[in-house]
């Protein structure tokens, strides 16, 4: 089992930055690919960002992409969401998700564990 807390949410206004985090604990973090994903209320789950085991290997959504940055720190035990240039759209419950196989990163129902989700709110 792999517990993931996360925080770091909050109000920001438009254009402002926030850092998400993720803590892990349990089983060996650097065994799990990472991710994160969000959802908007009405909306589905959706991709954000994903890195990989070592953390040499990161990918995005195309509506994050070049705004968000994840990383991890393995000796932490923990992954990050930087967000910067952030819109009103980006309001969602954010959650992070751990990955044991190699499936393809930005479908969830491949992660096999989550955090309880942090809320992002952007006000315009």
């Amino acid at each position: 089992q792999v517990q993931l807390v996360d925080t770091g949410g909050g109000l920001v206004q438009a254009g402002g930055s926030l850092r998400l985090s993720c803590a892990a604990s349990g089983r060996t973090f650097s065994n799990y690919a990472m991710g994160w994903f969000r959802q908007a209320p009405g909306k589905e789950r959706e991709f954000v960002a994903a890195i990989s085991r070592i953390g040499g290997n990161t990918y995005y959504a195309d509506s994050v992409k070049g705004r968000f940055t994840i990383s991890r720190d393995n000796a932490q035990n923990t992954v990050y969401l930087q967000m910067s240039s952030l819109r009103p759209e980006d309001t969602a419950v954010y959650y992070c998700a751990a990955r044991g196989n190699t499936g393809t990163y930005y479908r969830g129902d491949n992660y096999d564990y989550w955090g309880q989700g942090t809320q992002v709110t952007v006000s315009s």
